[in-house]
């Protein structure tokens, strides 16, 4: 498919499957009450310094925001992602346990089997050696099974941002093996330059005019609701 089809399916894919379903899961999940593990201590202290004071919208407001902004959407984002490759025949699921995905490089035009992050700076110190780890044992497993494969050809790429903004802990894995990111990672997946650019340029007019539904105020007053009539809390 041309450059503008990829386009419009990347972006389709991102507000039906990423965005839309979140939407869903806010409102059949994250506005439950059951969904939590409740510190109750922390919480009345959150209460107090979201509304001034301990009650059942300032409980549902500490519990739900986090939950909503941050892990909710966060976590699922790069397997979500990862999906999509696959499903539109951009890259094939590893059969290699350690990889996400394997592809052909559109810039060398050599398969590359890659394991995947979101951002540059999603992984800690204690991820380096154990990601170096994984890269080792391919390398070891092609070796054995007579593969034809380099160095360059394991990589580590990561979906948003640019190399400049690459932590300390990519750099010590780029050391030994090639961590690409944002432009120049879509770039070889896709063989479409400016495709990185374009993409993030119509997420940008597509979110902008998503209609939310109000469902984030839904889901918080929901979860109030349930609040003031649980008995983990009294607000007499």
């Amino acid at each position: 498919m041309n450059e503008i089809e990829l386009l419009t399916i990347v972006k389709d894919y991102f507000k039906e499957n990423i965005f839309e379903n979140h939407k869903k899961n806010v409102l059949a999940t994250h506005s439950k009450l059951k969904s939590y593990k409740i510190n109750p201590i922390v919480v009345k202290y959150l209460s107090k310094i979201l509304e001034d004071d301990f009650t059942p919208l300032g409980i549902a407001k500490a519990l739900y925001y986090p939950r909503v902004l941050g892990t909710s959407i966060n976590t699922p984002f790069g397997t979500r992602i990862q999906n999509m490759f696959v499903e539109l025949n951009l890259a094939n699921g590893s059969l290699i346990k350690g990889m996400d995905i394997e592809f052909i490089d559109k810039i060398d035009n050599r398969k590359k089997w890659c394991q995947l992050k979101s951002g540059p700076n999603t992984i800690n110190s204690e991820d380096v050696n154990p990601l170096l780890r994984k890269f080792s044992t391919v390398a070891n497993l092609a070796r054995t099974n007579a593969i034809n494969l380099n160095n360059s050809d394991l990589v580590l790429g990561v979906l948003y941002g640019e190399t400049s903004q690459l932590s300390q802990h990519y750099k010590k894995i780029d050391e030994k093996h090639s961590v690409i990111i944002g432009k120049e990672f879509w770039h070889r997946l896709t063989g479409y330059p400016d495709f990185y650019e374009k993409l993030v340029g119509e997420l940008d007019t597509m979110i902008i005019n998503i209609d939310t539904e109000d469902f984030f105020k839904i889901g918080y007053t929901a979860l109030a609701k349930e609040v003031e009539g649980s008995s983990l809390f009294s607000f007499s």
